[in-house]
C-alpha cells in the first residue's frame, strides 16, 4: 500500500504549532528533520522522542490542548 507524502499545509501547520508550543513553554524543543521526522522534547531533562511526521505532531498538539482544556475546566 502506498502512503502519500504529507501535504505542505500539514507540514506548515505542524511547524506553526511546534513553534507556538515551544514559545509558550509547553514543549522544550520541537525540530523537524530533513527526513520529515520530528524530534520533540517535553522538558530540558526529558528524553527526546521521535515523531514520524507532521500528522504525529498534530496528534501531540491535540493531546496537549485536551490536557489544558481539562485542567482549566477542573479549576472552575
Amino acid at each position: 500500500m502506498h502512503i502519500p507524502p504529507p501535504l505542505f499545509a500539514d507540514i506548515a501547520l505542524a511547524d506553526a504549532w511546534a513553534e507556538t508550543l515551544v514559545h509558550r513553554g509547553l514543549l522544550h524543543a520541537a525540530v523537524r528533520t530533513p527526513s520529515g521526522e520530528w524530534l520533540v522534547q517535553d522538558s530540558q531533562n526529558a528524553p527526546v522522542r521521535v515523531l514520524a511526521d507532521a500528522a504525529a505532531v498534530l496528534t501531540l498538539v491535540a493531546g496537549i490542548q485536551r490536557r489544558l482544556r481539562t485542567a482549566r475546566e477542573r479549576a472552575r
